[in-house]
């Protein structure tokens, strides 16, 4: 049962196919310019501990990601996204599940279609579909293509930028024991700032909650983001950044950091 639950867990984790500013979850508006790239390379390295009156339980897990993103016009990005992932699961100390593997593939078009000028309010969509790439039976795949839509809000000033995301999505299962289990329809909000702390340094923070994928839950998952983003030159940045769950449905901690790229 222990590991039942751990591989839904990753195959939610799996579903995600948004991609922002890392270490951001919200994403912004912002697209790349006609016919430029821009490579994401992102880690996320979390632990999680239970006990609820019985064994200690300890999960440690990660991601190490990619995501591609091409301007096919001034206004219109096409985004693609594979992650590869991995948990292992302890009981009092000793070793009782691991795994790890690729997870389903993202493909998502993100189209800025309104915008008031450099410092102003901008809108845009951004829907999507996740491919099954990943095994469904090991846990980092679904099994059957998803589909969602994000609507984007950023607003830029002087002192920095802030950002709204409101996202649904339809997540489908390859298995009946898979579907029955799980939510089909995940809601996600979430909010962020960025501060201009320097020239090459921005101080963030992100806040957000999503619809628990496990049925039999009802509590769902809140998160809390502080970090930085170090940009290198106009074309490079790294960041670092700590994720922190606000109630018991979101891992405990989580270590980010990210580096990225445009060309």
């Amino acid at each position: 049962m222990l590991k039942k639950i751990t591989l839904l867990a990753a195959t939610m984790l799996a579903s995600s196919g948004a991609y922002a500013a890392h270490p951001l979850i919200t994403d912004d508006t912002g697209t790349q310019g006609t016919g430029k790239f821009q490579i994401e390379i992102t880690g996320e390295f979390s632990g999680n501990e239970e006990n609820e009156g019985g064994p200690t339980i300890k999960e440690t897990g990660g991601e190490i990601a990619a995501a591609l993103s091409y301007g096919i016009s001034e206004n219109i990005d096409l985004v693609v996204g594979m992650p590869y992932q991995w948990y292992a699961i302890k009981e009092s100390g000793v070793k009782v599940a691991d795994g790890d593997g690729i997870g389903d593939m993202s493909v998502e078009l993100k189209w800025r279609f309104l915008d008031t000028g450099e410092e102003g309010t901008s809108l845009a969509l951004k829907p999507g579909i996740s491919i099954p790439a990943g095994s469904e039976k090991e846990g980092f795949g679904t099994g059957a293509v998803s589909g969602g839509v994000m609507l984007i809000a950023t607003h830029t000033g002087k002192p920095g930028t802030l950002h709204a995301n409101l996202g649904y999505s339809r997540v489908g299962y390859g298995t009946e024991e898979n579907d029955e289990a799980s939510r089909n329809d995940i809601w996600h909000a979430s909010l962020a700032g960025e501060l201009n702390m320097t020239e090459t340094l921005r101080a963030v923070a992100d806040i957000g909650i999503e619809t628990n994928g496990d049925k039999s839950s009802d509590t769902h998952p809140a998160y809390l983001i502080g970090g930085v983003i170090c940009s290198l030159n106009d074309d490079m940045e790294i960041d670092l950044g700590v994720k922190c769950g606000l109630n018991d449905a979101e891992t405990d901690t989580a270590f980010l950091a990210g580096y990225t790229a445009r060309f």
